[in-house]
């Protein structure tokens, strides 16, 4: 299980996933079929998520399968940004769709 921060022409979400990395077939997948072709990702360490989100974190995470590749954690933008300090963050990773995707 990873959690993800994911910046977006829609703002910045929070995702749980279990997909190794954001540019995974399967992640990309789902985040197309939500309308999302362009983003950059910062892992969010797991320890890290689950202490800032608490028991909401547990909520979300205990409805989730091995083979699911995405669950919003956060759509908060706001939130996420006030959780997390960038130096928090792992390395960006740019993903943008091909034209005709």
């Amino acid at each position: 299980m990873k959690v993800m921060m994911l910046l977006t022409a829609g703002g910045p979400m929070v995702i749980i996933t279990s997909a190794e990395k954001p540019l995974d077939t399967g992640l990309i997948s789902e985040l197309h079929d939500k309308g999302i072709d362009k983003f950059i990702a910062y892992e969010i360490p797991l320890e890290l998520a689950k202490e800032r989100y608490g028991s909401h974190f547990m909520a979300v995470a205990h409805d989730i399968h091995e083979t699911d590749k995405l669950h919003v954690l956060d759509y908060s933008g706001h939130r996420a940004f006030k959780l997390f300090r960038f130096e928090d963050l792992g390395p960006p990773t740019r993903y943008e769709a091909p034209e005709g995707y």
